[in-house]
């Protein structure tokens, strides 16, 4: 178990959930699935900020095309590690998406209202078809049917930091994913 400074006066204890290699392997095993079925397309990888920036960064330099990269923000966090139940979307595609294929990029689904919000404004562009791909799949925590095209680990329904994922904006920058622990 490690611990990280929050404040001066507290401390986030976590414990090692996945270490840096095992998620470098299963995001080129992503990678490679995907270059797979996008053979011959030019796919725009629509990331959902801010969880998305690391796993995106890593997943774009192992898929072997030409891509493009848009960003869609979207917050249900917004006091810590409890779900405020509503989604709020900002910014908006600068790259047309009618006939494109998009990928959304989520570094965890939760409950999946992200991600259904998304791919429900995302239709309205008529893209030729849209995928989802998540780094950390929360099944347990899911409130509606979700498709996940893309997963890369099923995990429970603790709440997560490092690589890319937050507490109060803190600890995106871990290289790992840590399981943040009731102190």
């Amino acid at each position: 178990m490690g611990a990280l400074k929050e404040d001066k006066a507290r401390i986030l204890p976590f414990e090692l959930l996945l270490d840096q290699n095992t998620i470098a392997r299963k995001v080129k095993e992503l990678g490679k699935q995907i270059t797979s079925d996008y053979t011959h397309e030019v796919p725009v990888l629509l990331g959902v900020l801010k969880g998305c920036v690391v796993f995106l960064t890593d997943l774009m330099r192992v898929i072997k095309l030409p891509l493009e990269i848009e960003f869609v923000s979207a917050a249900s966090y917004r006091k810590g590690m409890r779900n405020s139940g509503d989604v709020v979307l900002g910014g908006a595609s600068t790259i047309p998406l009618k006939g494109r294929h998009v990928l959304i990029v989520e570094g965890v689904v939760d409950t999946g209202r992200t991600v259904l919000t998304i791919l429900k404004e995302i239709k309205k562009l008529e893209p030729a078809s849209v995928k989802i791909v998540t780094l950390l799949d929360k099944p347990a925590s899911h409130q509606s049917r979700l498709q996940l095209d893309y997963k890369g680990f099923s995990i429970g329904n603790d709440f997560v930091i490092g690589y890319g994922l937050d507490n109060t904006q803190r600890y995106r920058n871990l290289p790992f994913i840590g399981r943040v622990v009731d102190s």
